[in-house]
């Protein structure tokens, strides 16, 4: 097993295991990003997404796709993930913790207060694979997010009622 930072011609199983965590997340529609639009942010010339794969034998068993938070608090940067995938022939093998240690060891080294993530109610193996490692819910904040047309209308400062 070996973790390497994404490279370019990984972009065509960056999109497969997308998809594939699309489908185990049961939103296989909500998964419409392109090769080129990974390729057009995982690998310009200044990046803000960063993706880690692991290999095993040579074949790409998961990946881990994160970006830079802030911490105003902290005064610190962190980092959010926004994808943890191993694929299922991989799991119960360690891969997504040697994943999950890899990107605290990256906030380590650079002096980052937070490594946090999102996770689906329902997903009770990832609740408790989280909780293994000391992971704690942050059960007293609650997420917001704006898109599709109620982000054009508070873009253009219209009132929506969506």
């Amino acid at each position: 097993m070996s973790i390497r930072p994404a490279t370019i011609e990984d972009s065509d199983e960056i999109i497969a295991l997308i998809y594939e965590l699309a489908l185990y997340e049961k939103a296989p529609d909500e998964a419409k990003a392109t090769r080129e639009q990974i390729i057009e942010t995982f690998f310009c010339s200044d990046p803000k997404v960063f993706c880690e794969i692991v290999e095993v034998d040579g074949a790409i068993a998961g990946l881990a796709i994160w970006f830079l938070n802030y911490s105003t608090w902290q005064g610190k940067h962190g980092i959010y993930l926004e994808d943890l995938f191993v694929r299922p022939q991989y799991r119960g093998a360690g891969y997504g913790k040697a994943l999950l240690q890899h990107l605290a060891a990256i906030c380590q080294e650079r002096g980052y207060g937070r490594f946090q993530w999102w996770v689906l109610d329902w997903n009770e193996p990832a609740i408790e694979f989280y909780k293994s490692f000391g992971a704690l819910a942050m059960d007293d904040w609650t997420v917001y997010r704006v898109s599709g047309q109620a982000l054009s209308d508070l873009a253009r400062g219209a009132d929506s009622n969506r």
